[in-house]
């Protein structure tokens, strides 16, 4: 399978019909305007019912892969992009979330001191920041406390509670390790919280994986364990109306267990997208599709991605589910292209799923 570059679209192995951005029918992907530079790993929310943000991740420079700042929204009514101000540091796995008209950016993997030899150094920071979208500034919060720190944590939001499940606090060549605590932050009381004993801990550590808030519940979706490979397919949940009872593992399992997935919950139902570590492509990128019904505890399939992605994450505003970038391989898996070799390949890639 090839990658065309089809009217600055780009497609995988087949021809996409491009919708315009006014038309969305259940099941459609539409194409929406490209980020303004390729990226991945970076966070993704929604700003209300009218814009979502990108923030952090790796950007393409020439020939050089670089952590960015970069924090960029996108109109949905305009269907445009615009450049708002950088993050307080470089980042990417960023853990990331809205609560009303601020944007918090709650620790996330930085650059480690070089080490002779390593090519990858990433470890998580205890930085904490909250950006005020109307007045377009950064303010410094409280940082994580010792040893909670990390980055690629599930996040969810509960009245002024947000949660972090899980998450990783090195990621280096040939090595990333998984996070099982679950930590807290007060938005308005602007301190981290611990759980009680029984909610502290998820049943088993997870990274990449995908989740948030369903009604009262904190589900906690796939992911991976210590590797691109390592990868597992079982649901986890939290009620957080009363978490003295503890986390539950559904006995329904993903069709296909992945890392490093992408989705969003719409009403009852968690729509989940991609992932990479595939052994059946040439890419190592999945291009499945499939959905969680919370009420029913059943998966059903949906249509593939037309472009299959990894590294990023989705949010769901007025019955469609955004995409933005992305990873388009299996990041270093070497993949030839026109007998060009690569071991990661960004992109600017967006398109929405229409629920």
């Amino acid at each position: 399978m090839r990658l065309l570059e089809i009217a600055g679209l780009a497609v995988l192995g087949l021809f996409e019909v491009t919708v315009t951005a006014t038309s969305c029918k259940p099941g459609e992907w539409v194409n929406l305007s490209s980020v303004p530079e390729p990226r991945q790993e970076h966070g993704t929310v929604a700003i209300g019912n009218t814009s979502i943000a990108i923030l952090g991740g790796n950007v393409e420079k020439g020939s050089d892969k670089m952590m960015t700042d970069l924090l960029q929204i996108y109109d949905i009514a305009s269907d445009k992009w615009r450049t708002a101000s950088p993050a307080p540091y470089k980042v990417n796995h960023p853990n990331v979330a809205v609560i009303g008209r601020k944007l918090y950016l709650l620790g996330g993997l930085v650059e480690a001191p070089p080490s002779p030899g390593m090519s990858l150094n990433w470890v998580a920071s205890k930085s904490s920041h909250v950006y005020d979208v109307s007045t377009d500034t950064w303010t410094a919060l409280s940082p994580m406390p010792n040893g909670a720190e990390r980055g690629s944590a599930i996040v969810g939001v509960y009245g002024e509670m947000i949660y972090l499940a899980g998450g990783m606090t090195v990621l280096q060549a040939g090595y990333q390790d998984a996070v099982d605590s679950v930590i807290a932050f007060n938005t308005t009381s602007g301190t981290w919280q611990r759980l009680v004993e029984a909610a502290a801990e998820l049943p088993e550590s997870r990274q990449h994986a995908v989740g948030g808030v369903v009604g009262d519940s904190l589900y906690v979706i796939g992911g991976r364990r210590y590797g691109q490979k390592n990868v597992r397919d079982t649901v986890f949940e939290l009620n957080l109306a009363d978490q003295g009872a503890g986390w539950k593992t559904s006995d329904a399992r993903m069709p296909v267990a992945r890392g490093g997935i992408n989705g969003a919950a719409v009403g009852t139902k968690f729509y989940i997208f991609g992932g990479e570590g595939s052994p059946d492509t040439p890419t190592g990128v999945f291009n499945q599709s499939e959905v969680f019904d919370t009420e029913s505890q059943k998966w059903s399939e949906l249509k593939p991605m037309p472009v299959p992605r990894h590294g990023t994450q989705a949010v769901a505003v007025g019955g469609r589910i955004y995409i933005p970038g992305g990873g388009l391989q299996q990041d270093g898996k070497e993949v030839v292209t026109n007998g060009v070799t690569t071991t990661g390949k960004e992109s600017a890639h967006f398109d929405a799923y229409c629920v």
